[in-house]
């Protein structure tokens, strides 16, 4: 078992390595992203980011990109991110049987 911070980034890592070189990263990915859509999540940050980027003078993506995400992670649906963690933690499960 991982002891050290050095040693949980080293696992951390790996593990992320492993999601993506078998494909179950994207199939995350996509599971995340029909959710959101599914649920008109995706749709009302776009409408929100436009509204708030008209009003920008002068615009700029930078400050539009960090006031989103921020408003992103803590309105993502608590159900939506459960169900996400889920699949991977069944993929590690998957990974350390």
């Amino acid at each position: 078992m991982p002891t050290t911070p050095a040693d949980v980034d080293i696992l951390y890592y790996q593990l992320q390595r492993r999601l993506v070189e078998s494909g179950e990263w994207d199939r995350i990915k996509f599971t995340l992203g029909s959710k959101l859509t599914e649920i008109g999540w995706s749709d009302d940050v776009r409408h929100r980011s436009k509204e708030h980027a008209r009003g920008m003078d002068p615009l700029s993506f930078r400050v539009l990109l960090k006031e989103f995400t921020a408003h992103t992670q803590t309105s993502l649906p608590l159900a939506v991110k459960r169900e996400v963690m889920a699949l991977i933690r069944h993929y590690v499960d998957q990974q350390f049987e």
